[in-house]
């Protein structure tokens, strides 16, 4: 459709569409009314079509039958994009699943704007850290699934860039900004300039001063609160009554992680749970981990934790309400506690932010403002390392899942027009 342009950022937990014409850019419904599609696809057991978004998690929660897939882009960049999977009886590859989800958004697109073949789509700074060959396969992957998805035209963008651009468009005089994108998988920083006159120039590049990031998002935040509040009440970390010490520990860290949850449910490892089981000191805590895979339930404790870990941004304590789940008890997780575990995470991103601005020459006074987006950039604990790291940045927050989204739409106005 002649004057309008596309921007897709598919996140690890949610996704948007953006459209951009000569007066601005708007995202798209994708749910209904809702502009925000959380990245999810459930695959029913009788074989109809999938369901997305929160269809897919309300399916899932409904106790169908099927299969339940999140963190979808967490396998970007990893061997397991080209893996198989068992879906309804048949073996489907994690990239047909990706191309599922992704040729959903553009029927969504092709609903709001019918015609458009070119789009810019966000990617992090790095799909992989520190593996420049695994990051372009990443990049590669992502091209050719939205290119059979019908786009004869794709680019990309960093997501940190496009939030800038986002963010630019409500500026009245010149920033030097740092960006700051906590997405489910990963973090990433850019370092720009920005300004009214600067959002009209035809080559943007001499305005990014740096770039960085890492593979560390929400998801990982996520992980690191069900290892340590959750799990435990299924037996992680407990011990062998033969005084071997620790019971292996990739079964609960495969439930603690999105992406890994469904491999639980081979046969295999219910064999393997129950010969744990003979082996530990607290068998009654195995027999709960029993229970949660044979009713298919690791999706919903994720969520579960997923709901307490946004909780806690607001609240001192919030409850993990796993009894109906794991028929276990309901424990109160504190916030101190679930930032405690997030120390060394924290650190990871206090040094990103040194780096990144070692790259751009610049020292963290020359910092105007710091931009939030994405889900957990609300958290208390990392707003508070951003104020300590750059006391005299304003701290400035917009649409938290939708700046990126409408960023790359503005880019792709730029590219394309």
């Amino acid at each position: 459709m002649a004057g309008l342009f596309a921007g897709i950022d598919f996140g690890t937990s949610n996704s948007t569409v953006g459209l951009a014409d000569a007066s601005g850019a708007r995202l798209i419904a994708l749910e209904g009314e809702e502009v925000t599609l959380p990245s999810a696809v459930f695959f029913h057991a009788d074989g109809p079509a999938p369901d997305f978004g929160r269809a897919a998690i309300a399916a899932y929660l409904e106790g169908e039958e099927g299969r339940l897939m999140r963190g979808l882009k967490s396998t970007l960049g990893s061997a397991l994009v080209n893996d198989r999977t068992a879906i309804g009886g048949r073996a489907v590859s994690f990239r047909d699943v990706l191309a599922r989800f992704i040729g959903h958004l553009r029927l969504r697109l092709d609903h709001a704007a019918p015609g458009i073949d070119r789009a810019v789509f966000g990617r992090p700074v790095h799909f992989v850290d520190d593996d420049a060959e695994g990051d372009a396969s990443a990049e590669g992957a992502l091209a050719e699934i939205a290119r059979a998805c019908g786009f004869r035209e794709v680019e990309f963008q960093f997501e940190p860039v496009a939030a800038a651009l986002h963010y630019e468009q409500g500026l009245r005089a010149e920033e030097t900004v740092l960006v700051f994108d906590i997405g489910g998988g990963t973090s990433d920083l850019s370092v720009l300039r920005l300004s009214p006159d600067r959002a009209r120039a035809a080559d943007r590049a001499g305005d990014i001063l740096a770039n960085g990031g890492i593979r560390l998002g929400g998801t990982d935040f996520d992980r690191l609160l069900s290892l340590a509040e959750a799990m435990p009440h299924l037996g992680y970390l407990s011990t062998s009554k033969a005084g071997q010490g620790i019971l292996p520990r990739h079964y609960w860290q495969d439930m603690a992680t999105w992406h890994r949850i469904n491999a639980l449910y081979a046969p295999r490892v219910m064999t393997d749970l129950k010969s744990l089981r003979h082996e530990a000191d607290r068998p009654d805590l195995i027999d709960r981990m029993i229970h949660v895979v044979t009713h298919r339930h690791g999706h919903a404790i994720a969520m579960e934790v997923e709901r307490a870990k946004i909780a806690l941004s607001g609240a001192e304590a919030a409850r993990l309400m796993l009894a109906p789940l794991t028929t276990g008890p309901n424990p109160v997780i504190r916030r101190a506690d679930f930032e405690a575990a997030l120390a060394p995470p924290t650190a990871r991103l206090r040094a990103l932010i040194a780096s990144t601005l070692a790259e751009a020459g610049l020292t963290p006074d020359r910092i105007a403002t710091v931009f939030l987006t994405g889900g957990s950039s609300q958290l208390p604990l990392l707003q508070a390392m951003l104020a300590e790291a750059l006391p005299h940045a304003r701290l400035a927050t917009g649409d938290m899942l939708g700046s990126v989204g409408t960023g790359l739409a503005l880019e792709a106005r730029r590219r394309f027009a």
